[in-house]
């Protein structure tokens, strides 16, 4: 591979050097391996700067620079300089390995809520009618038999092409992927076109920080999907739709429930059992079909809407659809844990005000004789997201139970204490257990019938974070502990 085929497709200016040299490997940050023969990207972020770490890149051997200032190093190296390293990086990724996009259905999904539910929900139907479904996402990126967790929602480009190279060699004929809002403002999922791109909601979320300046922002860069896809799917009832869809350069297609969209929802009905919750409605517009499935919430009935409509679009029939949805479980998101007692136990990410003001509503909407919500917040981060969270659950919630999550380099007693006077501004009771094993424990063995119990916060992860140090902990293997000391 040679740098001269790679950037093909960037404006660029050559500062020094020759273009026609064979290149490794793509490198942008230097504290991973750098091969000799890459091409080093100097991304300004906002922790680091790449461009502070040439040297360094130049010792270990890198045959050239990308570039966004005039840097010309007293070294025998090609230099290019971009607007963007970040841009240059996803377009010279894809070439690099041979744009695997193009092999592949490609399907993006952006929105505040939903993403990660409803790339699962797609992911299923698909490989219900025979189709090999490579996925990206919050929890794992899924090629084949195998799952790597991922720390970002969107992969860094490099990582997101490479992922899709080896989808492709594993026989995958298509991709779902969350498109988060950094991910989209950031160049991560430039550099090929989508076939699909799907918006499920918008709410403000991400703001301030390193993340979004504002609303708008936030708004903006989920926007920029609808111009890098051939067809869009969005959600009609959302009130920040035609916002979205400003500048948009595809087909469109609408889910929701009102009557103008072309997939939509009716008669929707609350189902419910000992130790299970779920949802049932009608499917009409551009398909006819009853849907049944074993999570709760109108929320997944925007979700499933959503994936019936892009499956629809790829060749599944109805009673494909129906055996997928009917069995579909997404790990922490509302995810329902089996119990021999008249009550229900559930796990779920909801992990600030907004996620669990909407989570516990919509449970409310079940009736349970008492709504139990266990949660902590994360340390080092924002305290008003604690205030909020306790504030909400002791709004919605009969009993909170407040405990720890990821404290990281504070003290649990001093994030419980801030959750708590959030607390204390709504009606609910509430106890501070700060040991998470213990508080669930408390849950367990205090279960009453009729009582639905809520453990937010961690979901999907499997680990606590404790003064840098990531501890094993999962949710579920606690849960099953509690069960078992009270079966035992």
């Amino acid at each position: 591979m040679y740098l001269d085929y790679l950037i093909k497709e960037v404006e660029y200016e050559c500062l020094q050097g020759e273009l026609h040299i064979p290149i490794t490997d793509l490198a942008y940050d230097t504290r991973n391996e750098i091969k000799p023969g890459a091409v080093f990207f100097c991304i300004s972020g906002a922790v680091t700067d790449g461009h502070k770490h040439i040297e360094e890149a130049i010792e270990k051997g890198a045959a050239a620079l990308v570039v966004e200032r005039d840097v010309r190093p007293d070294a025998p190296i090609t230099v290019i300089k971009v607007q963007s390293s970040r841009k240059a990086l996803a377009y010279m990724s894809a070439a690099f390995f041979d744009h695997p996009a193009k092999k592949l259905v490609t399907i993006g999904v952006t929105g505040t809520k939903g993403k990660t539910t409803t790339t699962y929900m797609i992911k299923a139907i698909l490989e219900n009618i025979g189709r090999k479904v490579g996925l990206i996402g919050t929890i794992e990126t899924i090629i084949g038999n195998e799952a790597i967790p991922n720390n970002n929602t969107t992969p860094e480009s490099y990582l997101i092409q490479k992922y899709m190279a080896r989808m492709v060699e594993a026989g995958c004929d298509s991709v779902v992927m969350e498109a988060s809002s950094q991910g989209l403002k950031h160049n991560r999922i430039d550099g090929f076109t989508f076939d699909y791109g799907v918006f499920t909601n918008l709410q403000p979320d991400h703001i301030g920080g390193a993340e979004h300046t504002d609303f708008d922002d936030y708004l903006r860069s989920k926007s920029l999907l609808f111009r890098k896809c051939k067809t869009g799917l969005v959600n009609i009832d959302d009130p920040h739709a035609e916002e979205i869809l400003q500048g948009h350069s595809c087909t469109l297609f609408t889910f929701g429930f009102d009557k103008k969209a072309d997939f939509r929802a009716a008669d929707a009905e609350l189902i419910q059992g000992p130790g299970f919750l779920g949802i049932s409605y009608r499917a009409e517009g551009m398909v006819s079909m009853d849907v049944r499935m074993n999570i709760p919430g109108k929320f997944n009935i925007y979700n499933s809407l959503c994936a019936i409509a892009i499956c629809r679009q790829l060749g599944a029939e109805n009673e494909a659809i129906q055996e997928a949805l009917g069995r579909i479980k997404v790990k922490g998101r509302v995810e329902l844990v089996p119990v021999k007692g008249n009550y229900t136990v559930m796990i779920d990410y909801a992990h600030n005000a907004m996620s669990l003001e909407s989570l516990l509503k919509s449970l409310r909407e079940y009736n349970p004789k008492r709504l139990v919500c266990l949660f902590g917040c994360g340390g080092n981060r924002s305290r008003d997201r604690r205030f909020e969270m306790g504030e909400v659950s002791s709004r919605l919630a009969d009993l909170t139970v407040v405990t720890s999550d990821n404290p990281r380099w504070e003290e649990p007693e001093s994030i419980i204490a801030d959750i708590v006077t959030g607390v204390k501004k709504g009606p609910g009771k509430y106890v501070e257990i700060i040991d998470r094993r213990e508080a669930i424990k408390y849950c367990i063995t205090n279960a009453m019938e009729g009582d639905i119990i809520v453990i937010a916060g961690k979901g999907h992860e499997n680990y606590q974070e404790i003064r840098g140090v990531k501890h094993h902990m999962d949710d579920r293997e606690l849960v099953a502990e509690a069960l078992s000391g009270i079966e035992g």
